[in-house]
């Protein structure tokens, strides 16, 4: 999911008007603006960008009064894949689920996955209730969930479109996790008299 990519070298553009008195300073900032909080072609998306330096002297281009500098920097990115388990919380309640927030991104919780029980809504209370267990889900509770759809938007990453799963043994809500563990430890003991 998160990685430290060291060494990652690129091209920043710098516009005539930032050619001016800390160019290295320039340098730092147009890197972040280019590439921070971005896909890159391996579809991971870049959290942070340290260690800038610019490697050698900057080109300037026909047609272009910019200077195309190449760069060298250390970045952490988050990549997600499919059928990886994750670990958010649940930013907002819908009609037709819940939107789970993992990382910089967040992916939909369709009612269908939430739970092996019937789910209702509770709009009013911002709650997916189930019909014979009782369990629900609301904003801000923290969940374990498996990616199981994938489509990433570079252009515009919190328009991506990810789908979660939580009817699996070990996925939930955090809490219904915990209840759960207790109660096998209990009727473990149970069988043991």
């Amino acid at each position: 999911m998160y990685a430290m990519i060291k060494d990652v070298e690129r091209q920043v553009c710098i516009p005539p008007v930032e050619l001016g008195d800390d160019y290295e300073a320039n340098v730092e900032k147009l890197t972040w603006e280019t590439f921070g909080g971005r896909f890159g072609e391996d579809k991971s998306f870049t959290v942070l960008i340290q260690n800038v330096r610019s490697v050698g002297p900057g080109r300037i281009v026909h047609g272009n009064g910019g200077v195309h500098q190449s760069v060298m920097f250390d970045e952490i990115v988050f990549k997600p894949e499919n059928d990886e388990i994750v670990e958010g919380n649940v930013v907002e309640i819908v009609k037709f689920g819940a939107f789970v927030r993992f990382g910089p991104l967040d992916g939909l919780l369709h009612v269908s996955q939430v739970m092996d029980d019937r789910v209702d809504i509770d709009e009013s209370n911002q709650r997916l209730v189930g019909k014979e267990s009782g369990r629900y889900l609301a904003v801000g509770d923290v969940v374990r969930a498996r990616i199981v759809s994938l489509d990433l938007n570079e252009k515009s990453p919190q328009e991506s479109k990810i789908g979660l799963t939580m009817r699996q043994t070990g996925l939930g809500k955090l809490q219904w996790l915990e209840e759960d563990g207790k109660k096998s430890v209990r009727r473990g003991g149970e069988d043991d008299e």
